[in-house]
């Protein structure tokens, strides 16, 4: 069987690599882990963070909730005529520009053509939808943690080593290993790259793709 990184592994590992297991760093450990895939979080664009919600419109409202684990907003779709399968893409737009465009909210359309954010929590669209039309939200997320009760994610699965070197970087502070943090950075710095870099591959894949078939 194949080996998978788990929480727990990925503890021992830590104790491995940088030789403690005092109680001093190994409470810390959690913390270290935390902080290294919000890290990972900010600095990867891969299939493996994207995800999609699908709701409706409510006619009158400008504002809609972003998901809980939102960091990036992709596109942003909704659908008209028959059966809600004309697919209209709204464009992204400053909140400044969303306001100016459409200053009274409380008047609606049928026609919603641009979004912006309007805090980290809520989008802005614009002009103000007048019924209920069928959404899809595709966005970049933020992995879904690990810990003792969440033993694995996408990034244990698919990016161990990014996810070891995040986390040794994040230790090297409380450590003061100040000597070490070059090498870890180098290695974090590879493996940051050669998954971005799948991520655009396979997005100039999907490009050429749709250009053959013209």
């Amino acid at each position: 069987m194949a080996y998978i990184l788990t929480y727990d592994n990925l503890v021992n590992l830590l104790e491995t690599y940088l030789e403690r297991t005092d109680s001093a760093f190994v409470d810390k450990i959690p913390t270290f882990i935390l902080l290294a895939q919000i890290r990972i979080g900010r600095e990867i664009k891969q299939l493996g963070m994207r995800q999609v919600v699908t709701s409706t419109f409510s006619g009158g409202t400008s504002v809609i909730q972003k998901p809980n684990d939102w960091r990036e907003t992709i596109s942003i779709n909704y659908g008209t005529g028959t059966s809600s399968n004309t697919r209209n893409t709204l464009l992204p737009r400053s909140y400044e520009y969303c306001r100016n465009y459409w200053p009274d909210p409380t008047q609606a359309s049928s026609v919603v053509s641009y979004y912006s954010d309007y805090n980290y929590n809520y989008w802005l669209v614009a002009p103000t939808p007048n019924s209920s039309y069928p959404f899809e939200i595709m966005y970049y997320s933020t992995p879904k943690p690990i810990d003792d009760t969440t033993q694995t994610n996408w990034l244990t699965q698919y990016a161990p080593d990014l996810l070891l070197y995040a986390c040794l970087l994040e230790a090297a502070p409380f450590l003061k290993v100040d000597e070490r943090i070059q090498v870890w950075q180098a290695l974090y710095d590879r493996a940051l790259a050669a998954i971005n870099g799948e991520a655009e591959a396979r997005i100039e894949d999907g490009a050429s793709s749709r250009e053959g078939e013209k």
